[in-house]
């Protein structure tokens, strides 16, 4: 027998009120604050990566898009791959001098 999985986990199955709405307890997205208002952390890291070395860029708040943004312009100018997880920008190689510099002259605070 398959169980099946119901939309709704706060128990409402019927409601006899006809103005009745579930109610989606989606988290709100959170604004993007202004580069001076950020508070960056740029480290070297080689965990769980066999060895490899990666610059992380971490302490972004924001929406994911703009971190996406953010991710695309240092690959960009780092000329190398990478990707954003889970908060993070992840740069291929060693390139925190670079990533530094540019986010500080973006206006971001970083260190």
């Amino acid at each position: 027998m398959s169980k099946k999985k119901h939309a709704s986990s706060n128990g409402i199955v019927y409601s006899t009120d006809p103005n009745y709405a579930y109610r989606h307890d989606e988290p709100e997205a959170q604004d993007t604050l202004p580069p001076a208002q950020q508070q960056l952390k740029v480290k070297l890291d080689t965990k769980q990566r066999a060895g490899k070395t990666v610059t992380v860029v971490e302490g972004f708040v924001g929406k994911d898009e703009d971190l996406e943004k953010l991710g695309k312009e240092l690959k960009t100018k780092c000329g190398t791959g990478g990707s954003v997880k889970d908060g993070w920008i992840l740069i291929q190689g060693d390139y925190r001098e670079k990533v530094l510099k540019w986010l500080l002259d973006w206006g971001y605070r970083a260190k």
